[in-house]
């Protein structure tokens, strides 16, 4: 069976044959999904968290996760997530009261365990997704609604998170990228997520590395690269995308042109 992914507006399904799929992602908004089947991996930088059959998770907006999707045997990952924007919340926030009223300072996945109400409405909603119901936007928002409401009752705390429209705040440089040198991401995320403009991002980081971002990048991938070759004995297949490098040959060329030596000469060595 084919990989597919059904976008209906904020809600989305995603079915996936493949034995492993791997990648990463900005969560620019929140999300709250249901593992239908299959397993997934996320990755931080600093933890692995595992999502098995029939978990429900929440993402926080505004960070940088690796995933790994795991089908069952001979079956198919499967996943129902629900994209909260911030213009549903500011509508929801006018409508219903809710206001944030301190900081969140978690980051890591919530995992939701042991709430029959919203694992109810999440096979309710799989059930409206497969009959096609969902295509109605009416049904949709009123789907959305009803799962913020859940969610509060659940965790009332979570109003300071769902609420919080704040952009990131102005964030130590070194220790941010030290934990995401190894994301694949544009200059302009990591200014937007140290709370900079990607102007004063560059001339911040200048004064602490010494080097243009660019630089540092490359030279501490490649540094980590070789300890993971040299002293781990892994695969230059199997570490080149955790470096945030996206395709096997351009990590080969750098890496040669840094060591005088390919990935493999290092392996063999």
């Amino acid at each position: 069976m084919k990989s597919t992914r059904e976008n209906l507006g904020n809600i989305v399904y995603s079915c996936y044959a493949h034995l492993s799929r791997q990648g990463e992602h900005f969560v620019s908004d929140h999300v709250l999904s249901y593992q239908i089947s299959g397993d997934l991996i996320l990755n931080d930088g600093i933890r692995e968290y595992e999502s098995e059959n029939g978990s429900i998770r929440f993402l926080r907006r505004n960070q940088l996760l690796k995933f790994t999707k795991l089908p069952p045997a001979e079956g198919q990952f499967q996943s129902l997530s629900i994209y909260l924007d911030q213009q549903i919340l500011k509508d929801f926030s006018l409508e219903y009261g809710f206001v944030s009223e301190k900081k969140d300072r978690n980051t890591g996945p919530l995992f939701i365990q042991e709430c029959p109400q919203l694992k109810s409405y999440m096979d309710s909603l799989l059930m409206y997704q497969l009959s096609g119901s969902l295509s109605d936007p009416r049904l949709a928002e009123l789907k959305i609604k009803e799962v913020l409401i859940l969610l509060l009752q659940e965790d009332a705390g979570l109003k300071n998170v769902l609420f919080d429209f704040n952009e990131p705040g102005k964030i130590d440089i070194e220790a941010f990228m030290n934990k995401n040198y190894h994301f694949n991401v544009n200059l302009d995320r990591f200014a937007y997520l140290t709370g900079r403009s990607l102007a004063t991002f560059k001339r911040d980081f200048e004064k602490i590395f010494g080097v243009t971002p660019g630089k540092w990048l490359l030279k501490k991938r490649l540094q980590e690269a070789y300890y993971l070759l040299s002293e781990k004995g892994k695969m230059a297949s199997d570490i080149y995308m955790d470096l945030g490098f996206e395709d096997l040959s351009h990590f080969s060329f750098v890496f040669k042109k840094q060591y005088g030596l390919s990935p493999s000469k290092i392996l063999s060595s």
